[in-house]
């Protein structure tokens, strides 16, 4: 490592602070169990009408201010009770209005969505650049918010960077959502028969040709249910078998669109786990701002679904930031964390930075964004602060001297680093240019943390002469830094 390591290039940090925040809380569907829930419907459905209404307005005082239409979301969560409602003989459309969301009410609780940690953030160009000055430009923020349970999620701030990447932030909104609407997906038979051979333990049992045969060449999630609960009746496995069945319903519960509502600001709009597939958390999404061939501009953002066991690679899709397309990503290299795709295709087909093995940098190239198969080496840890391993810090960013690529690094105590790599724009294979020593390090104020001595970043951007790199510090907390382009482009070229 070069003497002075990070100082060899000035880096600006800013004063802009990102810091988990208890109060804000989504309303979500509480449940423990079938015999228990039946009791609290018993105990609701024996009050007086007066007790009802007196009940659900202490309720509604309380909470009414915390959340954008809580009477609504006690009708969404009473209705997530329709199966219990025939146990006890019951018609849940003979209940009042009242008593509905009263019920609702028992069955609902706040969640705290970033109360333990505010951190990995990624920035792009927001898709609305309307009422700025020349020079500035309107951004959009993404983070992982970590609350109760250690569960993640993907939340959002917009701001706007002036002419000297200064950042001001959109106030804050109190009212969070989730999405109002979830569409279950549509199947291509081929893709989903293909990714289901990449999972253990099914083929094994019976080949998923044979399960899925009845269906056409695309199909729905309804479709695919009945098709499954056919195939159990028919091959009469005991339970354990019927396991491997499951494992169809959580591939296709990992497909799905969101949709928010228009009056919500992006900062009250939070993708919360949805699919059995991310029960336990959605982690470190990448967002990029993507130029298809035709010049239509596509906002992506690749993540990482958890749940609990095993990890899924996922990609989102949104014009607007208002309407979600998620779906799993396929093939022999999807498997592993911290994907990153590039904002533009090359030669014609789609290329991505993947971490294969967990240490070195790879990339792959595909004509199809959602299946990925072979990749390429191009970088290993070579200096000592990176012995342990490397990784991508976000989408590579488009340059005229080439691709920059904002890294991470690895090295003794587990220290955390940043540093920038510069690959040929035709060939990204090839290497430009590599950081000698790190760009940007915890420093003593920012080493204190959930997770110590830790600087990490999901996707930066290039705003008049600076890059901005938005970076967590010691997965507690998140800021930016800033680094003139030119200054960092010449010292790459130098190392060439």
């Amino acid at each position: 490592m070069k003497k002075g390591a990070e100082m060899q290039i000035n880096v600006k940090r800013r004063d802009v602070e990102f810091k988990p925040d208890s109060s804000r809380v989504i309303a979500r569907f509480l449940y423990t169990n079938d015999e228990r829930s039946r009791t609290v419907i018993k105990r609701v459905l024996q009050l007086s009408e007066k007790e009802t209404k007196d009940k659900l307005n202490q309720v509604l005082r309380k909470y009414s201010r915390r959340h954008r239409n809580i009477s609504r979301i006690f009708e969404k969560h009473f209705l997530q009770l329709g199966g219990l409602f025939e146990k006890i003989g019951l018609n849940p459309s003979d209940l009042d209005i009242t008593r509905r969301a009263l019920i609702g009410a028992y069955f609902t609780m706040e969640y705290s969505i970033e109360a333990a940690a505010f951190f990995n953030p990624s920035i792009v160009e927001s898709p609305d650049q309307s009422g700025i000055l020349p020079g500035e430009k309107r951004v959009n923020l993404s983070f992982r918010a970590t609350g109760e349970g250690h569960i993640s999620s993907i939340v959002f701030r917009a701001g706007i960077l002036d002419r000297e990447s200064n950042l001001t932030l959109e106030p804050v909104g109190n009212m969070l959502a989730e999405a109002e609407r979830i569409k279950r997906f549509i199947y291509n038979k081929q893709i989903f028969l293909e990714k289901l051979y990449e999972m253990q333990d099914i083929h094994s049992i019976v080949p998923p040709e044979e399960i899925l045969g009845t269906l056409g060449d695309t199909f729905t999630y309804g479709e695919l249910e009945t098709c499954v609960r056919e195939a159990i009746k028919k091959y009469n496995f005991p339970l354990d078998k019927e396991l491997a069945f499951n494992q169809i319903m959580w591939l296709a519960s990992s497909h799905y669109e969101i949709e928010f509502s228009m009056d919500s600001a992006i900062c009250e709009r939070v993708i919360f786990p949805i699919s059995s597939t991310e029960r336990s958390g959605i982690e470190d999404a990448r967002f990029v701002k993507f130029f298809d061939d035709d010049g239509q501009v596509i906002y992506y953002a690749t993540y990482t679904a958890y749940d609990g066991m095993s990890i899924m690679p996922k990609l989102i899709e949104t014009k607007d930031f208002y309407h979600f397309k998620v779906l799993p990503l396929h093939g022999h290299i999807a498997k592993n964390k911290g994907m990153a795709l590039f904002p533009r295709k090359i030669d014609g087909k789609y290329a991505m930075l993947c971490r294969m093995d967990g240490c070195n940098n790879y990339i792959s190239f595909s004509d199809n964004i959602n299946i990925w198969n072979e990749a390429f080496l191009f970088q290993s840890p070579h200096y000592s602060w990176e012995y342990i391993q490397i990784g991508n810090c976000g989408s590579p960013i488009e340059t005229e001297d080439g691709w920059l690529i904002i890294t991470h690094a690895v090295g003794p105590m587990r220290e955390y680093v940043l540093g920038a790599v510069l690959m040929d724009l035709e060939q990204p294979k090839v290497e430009i240019g590599r950081l000698e020593f790190p760009l940007l390090a915890p420093n003593e104020r920012e080493r204190e943390g959930y997770v110590p001595n830790v600087v990490y970043s999901c996707g930066s951007m290039i705003h008049n002469e600076d890059l901005i790199i938005p970076y967590a510090v010691s997965d507690y907390a998140s800021t930016y830094a800033t680094v003139n382009l030119k200054e960092l482009l010449s010292e790459l070229k130098k190392t060439k």
